[in-house]
């Protein structure tokens, strides 16, 4: 028997926004669309533990609060909608290529000679890409993400939509995923979530996966 991974938001409130209560299981993808401004990338943040905030996170029986930032982050992972790159190569930016599987990085279109290849020769869309695999190469137990398509053709945005797929169910893996199109999370979501212009939140139309 599968042991079902949930996050609980119990109560989050950063930045004079809040409280949000809301709990995501294991392979269910939550949308969150919403006005520019509204607060969408600072809510993710705050359940990434990167900025501060009130209320309780918990993953499991696993505290927000109880553990140090850093491990809580490697499990409650976060795509920002630019990705950051610190080493010259790609390999570099992952714990060990040499045993990184060729699968992912052939669906989004690249083979694993991308390794050797200069950050600086990529383009911003290359960036968004391999920034996900990046992502998935430390195996977290929750993705959050901040418009992970946003610079990409619509070929490629089917290919990541259907790689985060696969891996939040292969993993039991909760998602929370920031789009501004809704077509978008209609295809990947099984509910969806407004954040109105002040910050308030509510429950959308969304058709689901």
């Amino acid at each position: 028997k599968e042991i079902m991974t949930i996050l609980t938001i119990n109560k989050l409130t950063f930045r004079g926004r809040g409280p949000y209560s809301l709990t995501i299981s294991g392979a269910q993808c939550v949308g969150i669309e919403g006005a520019s401004g509204s607060g969408k990338t600072l809510l993710l943040r705050a359940i990434a533990d990167l900025d501060p905030h009130g209320g309780e996170l918990s993953l499991d029986r696993l505290v927000c609060s109880g553990i140090p930032a850093p491990v809580w982050r490697k499990k409650v992972a976060m795509l920002p909608a630019e990705s950051s790159w610190w080493c010259d190569r790609v390999d570099e930016h992952f714990h060990d290529f040499k045993l990184v599987s060729g699968e992912q990085f052939g669906l989004l279109g690249f083979s694993l000679a991308v390794g050797g290849w200069q950050v600086s020769r990529l383009s911003t869309g290359e960036k968004q890409r391999l920034s996900i695999l990046r992502l998935l190469d430390n195996n977290p137990a929750v993705l959050l993400l901040d418009e992970p398509t946003a610079s990409l053709d619509e070929v490629n945005i089917g290919k990541v939509e259907q790689l985060i797929t696969n891996y939040s169910k292969q993993h039991q893996a909760p998602v929370l995923w920031v789009s501004h199109d809704p077509a978008q999370l209609e295809r990947v979501a099984e509910r969806c979530l407004y954040m109105e212009s002040e910050g308030s939140m509510r429950e959308a139309v969304c058709h689901g996966r």
